[in-house]
C-alpha cells in the first residue's frame, strides 16, 4: 500500500470535517509557535514579581497602613483619605476621570456619583493612577516621575539608593524621602490642598509641618492635641492609634514619641506595596498553558508583540517587559482636561515631565502606564478623557484622526466623558481643551517627522483593534474582580475603625463598594 498523507488520512477515518479540525489544529499550533518566539525574543518570564520581596497583606505592618489608607484623620479638614482617590474596589483609582478631592458631600461615596456642593467638577488636574503593583515600579511614581529613583536599578522599587521628590531638587536626593519609591510617594497626597490637606489647613506652611502636625493629631500631641473627637472610637481602653502603632514600632522607638509621619507613611508603603496582582491568564500562557489564552487574545498578543512594519501595533515599543511598561516619558498627544496644572499662556494647559526636566522633548511626555489589569483601572490618559481601551487603542493608532473625532462637536465634547455626560455647555467648562491638546499634537507630529517618537500611525481594522483588546483583558488578575479576594485589601466595614473616622464607601446607590 502507498504512503497516504494525513489530509487524506484524516478523511479516510474522520470524514472532511476532521480536516477542517486538523488545518484548525495546524493553525493554532502554528500561532503558539510564533506567539513563543515573540515572547522568547522579548526575554519574557510572565512574573514581573520575581525576585521582589513583596509585603503579604497579612503583615501588621501592612494591615496597620490599610487603617492609615481609610482614614480621614490623615485628610486635613478630616472628609478626606488615601482611599477617596485610590480603591481597591475601583481598581486601585476612583473611576474618574479627575478626582474631585477634598469637601465631597458625601465622604463616604467615591466614584461615579461623588459630588462637592452638588458638583460633579473636579477639583484634582490628574487622573488618579492605580495603586495596584506599585510595588513594581523601579524608576519613578506619580505621571510626571516627581518621585524619582536615583540609581534605578531593577527589582527593588528604589530601595537600593537615594530618592528624589519635590522635597529635593530635581536629581538630588530628599533625605527623609523613606524605604522606597512608594513609601516616598506616600508623603505627597496630603500636603495637597486640593486631594488632602484642604484651603486653609497649615496654609502656607511646609510639607513638613503639615505632616508633623498630622502626626501629632494622630499621637494626639502638640499641636494635633484634642483634635480627634473620639481617640478611643473602638470601645478598647487606651487611644486607637497609640495601641495600633505599639504592636508594629514598639521595638524602634519609646512610646511616647511612636507616632511619627515617617512611620505612618512606611505603613502606607507597606500596605499598597502588598497590592501586587499578577496572576492573569497571560503570565498563565508564557508559563507554558497554551489554553490560558483565547483565539482573539492569541492574535491580539501578536499584534500587541509585532513591529508596525511586520504587521504588527507596536505597542512593546513602550509597554515592555513583564511590567508591560519602559518607565519612560512619551507625548502621545493625549486629550488635555481639566484645570490642568497652570502651565500654558493660560494657566490651564498641563506640560507633564517637562515640568520636571526643563527639556523641549519632554513637553507634554507622561509616563508609560503599566497594562496589568488595565481592564479596572480607567478611565484613561493623565487627564482621564477617554473611558474605554477601544478609543485608547485608537487614539495610539492615529491621534490626529482621535483628537479631531473627540472635539468634532465643539459645544458637547466633554459628553464624551463619563463624569462629564450630564454637564451642560461643555464648551464654557474648559475652553482651551482643544487648544492646548493640539500643542501636544503639533510637537508629536514634529518628533515623529524626525524620527524622534516611538509611536507610529498604523492602520487597524475594527476587529484587530478588538483583538487588542482581548489581549489587555488576559492581564487583568481575577482577584481584582472577585469580592472575596479583593476584600482584603478593605478593612471591616463593620466598624469605623480608629478615632472613628475610616472611610466605609459606597456607591452612588448607597452600596457598599466592594469589587469594580
Amino acid at each position: 500500500m502507498g504512503k497516504i498523507t494525513a489530509g487524506l488520512l484524516c478523511v479516510a477515518i474522520m470524514g472532511s470535517s476532521g480536516c477542517v479540525f486538523d488545518k484548525d489544529n495546524k493553525s493554532a499550533n502554528k500561532t503558539d509557535t510564533q506567539l513563543r518566539e515573540l515572547i522568547s525574543d522579548a526575554g519574557l518570564t510572565g512574573n514581573p514579581a520575581a525576585g521582589r520581596d513583596i509585603a503579604s497583606i497579612l503583615d501588621p505592618k501592612a494591615q496597620l497602613g490599610m487603617q492609615l489608607f481609610f482614614s480621614k484623620a490623615l485628610g486635613g479638614d478630616q472628609d478626606s483619605a488615601c482611599v477617596s482617590c485610590h480603591h481597591p474596589a475601583l481598581g486601585g483609582g476612583d473611576g474618574l476621570s479627575l478626582p474631585l478631592g477634598v469637601g465631597a458631600d458625601n465622604t463616604d461615596l467615591l466614584g461615579p456619583g461623588r459630588e462637592r456642593s452638588g458638583s460633579v467638577l473636579p477639583n484634582v488636574p490628574r487622573n488618579a493612577p492605580t495603586t495596584f503593583n506599585i510595588a513594581l515600579w523601579d524608576q519613578v511614581l506619580f505621571h510626571d516621575g516627581r518621585v524619582e529613583s536615583l540609581s534605578k536599578i531593577p527589582g527593588k522599587n528604589g530601595s537600593a539608593g537615594a530618592i528624589r521628590t519635590p522635597d529635593s531638587a530635581p536629581g538630588t536626593a530628599d533625605s527623609n524621602a523613606g524605604a522606597n519609591l512608594t513609601v516616598a510617594q506616600s508623603r505627597f497626597p496630603v500636603t495637597s490642598a486640593a486631594e488632602m490637606r484642604g484651603a486653609s489647613f497649615e496654609f502656607g506652611n511646609s510639607n513638613q509641618t503639615v505632616r508633623d502636625h498630622l502626626a501629632a493629631r494622630l499621637a494626639d500631641t502638640g499641636a494635633g492635641s484634642g483634635e480627634l473627637s473620639t481617640p478611643d472610637a473602638d470601645g478598647i481602653a487606651g487611644d486607637d492609634w497609640q495601641a495600633a502603632f505599639e504592636e508594629v514600632y514598639k521595638g524602634e522607638a519609646d512610646v511616647a514619641n511612636l507616632i511619627s509621619y515617617a512611620r505612618i507613611a512606611d505603613a502606607i508603603g507597606a500596605y499598597e506595596n502588598s497590592q501586587v496582582f499578577v496572576d492573569n491568564p497571560w503570565k498563565a500562557y508564557v508559563e507554558g498553558d497554551n489554553s490560558a489564552l483565547s483565539a482573539a487574545q492569541k492574535r491580539g498578543a501578536m499584534l500587541f508583540f509585532r513591529a508596525a512594519d511586520d504587521g504588527g501595533a507596536g505597542c512593546a515599543n513602550c509597554h515592555r517587559g513583564d511590567f508591560f511598561t519602559d518607565e519612560k516619558f512619551h507625548n502621545i498627544a493625549m486629550i488635555q482636561i481639566g484645570e490642568g496644572k497652570g502651565d500654558g499662556a493660560n494657566n490651564d494647559d498641563d506640560f507633564g515631565r517637562f515640568r520636571e526636566s526643563k527639556e523641549l522633548k519632554d513637553k507634554y511626555a507622561f509616563r508609560t502606564p503599566t497594562l496589568l489589569n488595565i481592564e479596572v483601572t480607567g478611565p484613561y490618559g493623565h487627564a482621564g478623557a477617554y473611558n474605554n481601551l477601544q478609543d485608547v487603542i485608537r487614539h495610539h493608532l492615529n491621534p490626529q484622526n482621535a483628537i479631531d473625532d473627540f472635539f468634532a462637536s465643539a459645544l458637547t465634547w466633554c459628553h464624551n466623558i463619563a463624569q462629564l455626560s450630564e454637564v451642560a455647555d461643555c464648551d464654557a467648562l474648559y475652553t482651551h481643551a482643544e487648544d492646548n491638546t493640539r500643542s501636544a499634537l503639533t510637537l508629536l507630529t514634529d518628533l515623529q517627522d524626525k524620527g524622534l517618537s516611538k509611536l507610529q500611525n498604523i492602520s487597524l481594522d475594527n476587529a484587530q483593534v478588538e483583538d487588542l483588546v482581548a489581549f489587555m483583558q488576559a492581564l487583568t488578575d481575577p482577584c481584582v474582580k472577585s469580592t472575596s479576594c479583593i476584600g482584603q485589601w478593605i478593612p471591616d466595614t463593620s466598624t469605623t475603625g480608629a478615632a472613628g473616622l475610616q472611610i466605609n464607601a459606597e456607591d452612588a446607590n448607597m452600596q457598599p463598594l466592594l469589587h469594580n
